[in-house]
């Protein structure tokens, strides 16, 4: 078995240096590392990496320089990084990044998280995605919130974080959603299916409305809405989950 190719960049020394450990073993060929945005731009298109493991704020130039630089190179890149401001996540995310993670980071975690994205390409299997822990699907359900503008303090985020994780647990249900999807969370909250679907609609319009309209194709990697239509609930509903299911991510 091929060792996986990486490449480690990050500003702090320390940092650097304690992620060059963590990888330093039998899986892993880390084929370089670097404090420099511009270096790294080189490296990774001269190097090819199958990973790129780096920090937004680097020397010489950011992190967000660097995604736009190589955009066009064959490589999966992790930011991993201090800065927590949705406007930092959506920009890193909508440029490229596979993933985006907040330090300080769990190493094995960030691990599990490389090797979904590398297995993505080659495995389409649903039962490699549900094997992965929960907490795992809530952290990626809330990226793709955050990506697509949807606010955690509304009642409809939190329902239709819970129609998603059905629909990734039984795509079928999708198919049955006011029969079955709607009264299946309503029964878990405490409430009607109706107001169930009312607050995923109110969800969908608000991110919307916000306008986000070019962060959501970049998200699903190609034009699905414009701004002047919006998907219906089961439309998103399916949409995030089939992405989740296909990348196993």
């Amino acid at each position: 078995m091929s060792k996986t190719t990486i490449i480690l960049a990050d500003e702090d020394k320390n940092v650097l240096s304690q992620m060059t450990k963590h990888f330093d073993e039998e899986n892993y060929t880390i084929l370089a590392q670097t404090q420099d945005g511009e270096e790294l731009i080189k490296l990774i298109k001269n190097l090819k990496p199958d990973v790129v493991v780096m920090d937004v704020v680097l020397q010489k130039c950011d992190g967000f320089k660097v995604l736009e630089s190589v955009k066009n190179v064959p490589t999966n890149i992790v930011v991993q990084s201090s800065l927590s401001i949705d406007g930092f996540i959506n920009k890193a995310i909508s440029l490229g990044a596979k993933y985006y993670c907040i330090k300080p980071f769990d190493t094995a975690t960030l691990k599990e998280r490389i090797e979904d994205i590398l297995n993505a390409k080659n495995n389409t299997n649903k039962m490699f995605f549900n094997s992965k822990s929960k907490s795992q699907i809530e952290e990626k359900i809330t990226n793709i919130f955050i990506t697509v503008g949807i606010p955690a303090h509304i009642k409809g985020y939190q329902f239709l974080r819970e129609a998603i994780k059905l629909a990734i647990d039984n795509p079928e249900i999708i198919n049955s959603i006011t029969k079955k999807l709607y009264p299946t969370i309503a029964e878990k909250y405490d409430t009607s299916a109706s107001k169930v679907e009312r607050a995923i609609r109110h969800a969908i319009e608000v991110a919307w409305n916000r306008g986000k309209i070019e962060n959501i194709n970049n998200l699903f990697g190609i034009k699905v809405y414009s701004s002047n239509e919006k998907p219906t609930n089961g439309e998103f509903i399916a949409l995030v989950a089939d992405k989740m299911l296909i990348e196993g991510a």
